[in-house]
């Protein structure tokens, strides 16, 4: 069988491993149980979760078994890795709730048909916990000289390191120690950042149990630009539609840069390798081929195909003249403002901040006096611009922020 690791190798997703060749010679004989987690802070992943999803979705099809690890239990303390700050403490029944939406979300990944998977909640063993039995049985084998060497814990000293945050590391590890135990759990995968947890977990299994097991890592993916990737001007790309609309996901994908495509075809698409190359070669215009092709697929598999079809259509719909009754402009983002307001004209600040282009008065008359706002292709430099009737075309004002971002106003 193969390992499947020479596939995520192949699309980029490989940064660090504790023994690449070993564990590849085991995964090609053998299925094995991974696991990667995901701590339920908020109701939804967003696209930093993508590259783990992804690569789960390729090893299983490689023949293993995902073990998906909602951190039920490590979320009531937050992971310092990559934070400057610690977390806001939360309920359990915040973070049930929280768990229980991100299940349907990894749900679109994984496969847990005839056990072919399984989808756990770390909850059910560290909500047990007696403190003074895990400090004896596990934190016995921690070196804080050990664990202050790794950078998540170097970094957040500088800022202030809480002791509940410096006990993220003897959970986490005690997890891959449990799944070792319950379900012979075999790797653990997940981001950079993850590294010095990961490899905390990999030495207590084999101190614990005199099992050896493996850690892997992926890339933390930024774009071209150096900026974080799934970040935008109004913050996180969620995959929950009601936070995130599939109109807008598709935009974000749509519009990301040349230099990203192939990159990101390769880690958020399952297009084969060598379609992908083809499409990395484009240039000039023909590029913006390949970023629809991106768009697609990825809110395809996030959001389903009629989702898909549908985004595609209002994207090019959006760049279609107005009056054109072939095109279906329903995916963009609306509301509907009634008639009478048009009648007596709505200011043009007042409007752009209704909409999701501007969350607020200011960002809409910076918008304006910066000459990123039009309506209908109609730009609008005027921050005391009165929109009435006169805008409306097909009972509807198209707004635009900047080049690319669209929001419906319908008319009733």
């Amino acid at each position: 069988m193969s390992s499947g690791l020479e596939v995520l190798k192949a699309r980029g997703f490989i940064k660090q491993c504790t023994d690449f060749e070993k564990l590849d010679k085991l995964m090609s004989e053998k299925r094995i149980s991974f696991y990667a987690g995901f701590d339920p802070t908020g109701k939804s992943l967003h696209v930093g979760h993508m590259v783990p999803l992804m690569a789960m979705a390729h090893l299983q099809r490689a023949g293993h078994r995902p073990l998906s690890l909602v951190g039920g239990g490590t979320a009531l303390i937050g992971d310092p890795s990559g934070k400057t700050e610690m977390r806001k403490i939360q309920t359990v029944e915040k973070i049930q709730e929280n768990s229980t939406s991100m299940k349907k979300q990894i749900e679109k990944f994984i496969d847990y048909s005839d056990d072919k998977a399984l989808m756990l909640n770390n909850y059910e063993w560290l909500g047990k916990l007696n403190y003074i039995e895990f400090l004896r049985d596990i934190g016995r084998h921690f070196s804080v000289n050990r664990m202050l060497g790794f950078e998540t814990y170097k970094m957040r000293l500088e800022t202030g390191l809480s002791f509940i945050e410096f006990n993220y590391q003897l959970l986490q590890s005690y997890d891959f120690l449990v799944l070792n135990q319950q379900h012979g759990c075999m790797l653990q995968i997940g981001g950079d950042d993850q590294w010095g947890n990961i490899v905390a977990g990999v030495d207590l299994t084999r101190r614990v149990e005199s099992n050896e097991v493996f850690g892997l890592t992926f890339p933390l993916v930024t774009r071209a630009d150096g900026k974080k990737m799934g970040k935008t001007e109004k913050g996180a790309v969620f995959l929950d539609p009601d936070l995130f609309s599939p109109y807008d996901y598709f935009q974000y994908w749509r519009n990301i840069a040349d230099a990203d495509v192939e990159k990101f075809l390769l880690l958020f698409t399952f297009l084969s390798v060598e379609e992908i190359k083809e499409l990395g070669k484009l240039e000039g215009q023909e590029i913006n081929r390949a970023k629809e092709i991106l768009a697609y697929e990825q809110t395809r598999i996030i959001h389903g195909k009629e989702e898909a079809d549908k985004a595609k259509e209002a994207a090019r719909a959006a760049f279609t003249p107005q009056g054109s009754t072939s095109v279906d402009k329903s995916a963009i983002p609306s509301i509907t403002v009634d008639k009478a307001e048009l009648e007596t004209g709505i200011n043009v600040m007042d409007l752009f901040s209704r909409t999701a282009l501007c969350s607020s008065r200011g960002e809409a008359r910076r918008l304006v006096t910066q000459g990123g706002a039009s309506i209908n292709e109609v730009k609008i430099t005027d921050i005391n611009k009165s929109i009435d009737f006169t805008f409306v075309e097909d009972n509807e004002l198209l707004l635009k922020a900047g080049k690319k971002r669209y929001f419906r106003v319908i008319v009733s």
